[in-house]
């Protein structure tokens, strides 16, 4: 693929990142159900891959209101990643907001 102008870190195929912008197109576009079978699927093929996990922590909490299945997201991938701050971040934004449900 031609040159993105961001590294790829985590050593995504060609097809996890199309994949990964189809997703995040559909969110966009609000397709949301459409964006978690891509992400979904992807999640089955890669368990450990952290932008599949990201996005779908991104898309429970932010689209789906569904707080605890965003902090288990964002918990799955500070195990991997313990000094993803911005993992973190969301993961304690999405506790308070499932503390007050």
């Amino acid at each position: 693929m031609a040159d993105r102008g961001w590294a790829n870190i985590y050593n995504l195929s060609d097809v996890q990142i199309h994949n990964l912008d189809e997703a995040e197109g559909k969110m966009e576009m609000h397709d949301l159900s459409g964006a978690e079978e891509i992400l979904l699927s992807m999640l089955g093929d890669d368990a450990e891959c952290i932008p599949v996990l990201s996005n779908l922590g991104n898309l429970y909490g932010k689209y789906f209101s569904e707080f605890e299945k965003a902090v288990e997201y964002y918990s799955k991938v500070l195990e991997l990643e313990p000094d993803n701050a911005w993992a973190r971040d969301e993961r304690r934004r999405y506790q308070r907001y499932a503390s007050y449900e």
